[in-house]
């Protein structure tokens, strides 16, 4: 249950105000077909957070327990640092709605998504937890906690959301989970 609310917890704090927040507006504001959109961002954080768990598995298992340790420690104290870094979006990088918008949707997330500050905390919190199918349900939980609302109210939610605090909180979280991992928290996990 640690790994489900954990990762919930940190993808959704971590993705207010991150690139694929910012793509969900530009898809609402574009397209103005809301289903289609969050069935997209579905789809495309499902298939892309279980690619980045099984990474993470495979990584926890090829390192042993006391460099995993290290690893997992500087790891989320450096997504600590990276989480105070906005992300910007560029309207001319999204694809073409010539796939429709589901497929569209589909495709900008998932790129979007690779080498991205939740796809890397989807890895580490997959090799740190033992449960990958906890984490993947955690990480898309968050993902869509942060991004239906960004398609359903965009435009009337976009200026109220105080990014900096949100951005601090996240950060704050994975300096904790970075501090607790390098003292030894995760022993009793095998890390």
């Amino acid at each position: 249950m640690d790994a489900f609310l954990v990762s919930t917890g940190i993808v959704a704090l971590a993705e207010i105000g991150d690139k694929t927040q910012l793509l969900a507006f530009l898809l609402a504001a574009r397209f103005r077909r809301p289903l289609p959109i969050v069935t997209g961002i579905f789809v495309a954080t499902i298939a892309n957070h279980a690619f980045a768990a099984a990474v993470g598995a495979l990584v926890s298992r090829l390192l042993g327990p006391d460099v995993m340790r290290w690893v997992l420690g500087i790891a989320f104290l450096g997504m600590a640092a990276w989480i105070m870094v906005p992300d910007e979006v560029d309207e001319d990088e999204t694809p073409l709605a010539r796939f429709g918008v589901f497929l569209t949707t589909v495709l900008a997330f998932f790129v979007a998504e690779m080498g991205d500050k939740t796809q890397v905390a989807t890895v580490a919190l997959a090799a740190r937890y033992s449960s990958a199918v906890a984490v993947v349900a955690g990480t898309t939980l968050g993902m869509m906690l942060a991004n239906v609302p960004a398609v359903l109210f965009g435009d009337r939610i976009a200026g109220r959301v105080p990014l900096k605090l949100v951005h601090g909180l996240a950060a704050l979280v994975f300096a904790v989970l970075g501090i607790a991992t390098l003292f030894g928290a995760g022993r009793s996990l095998g890390f």
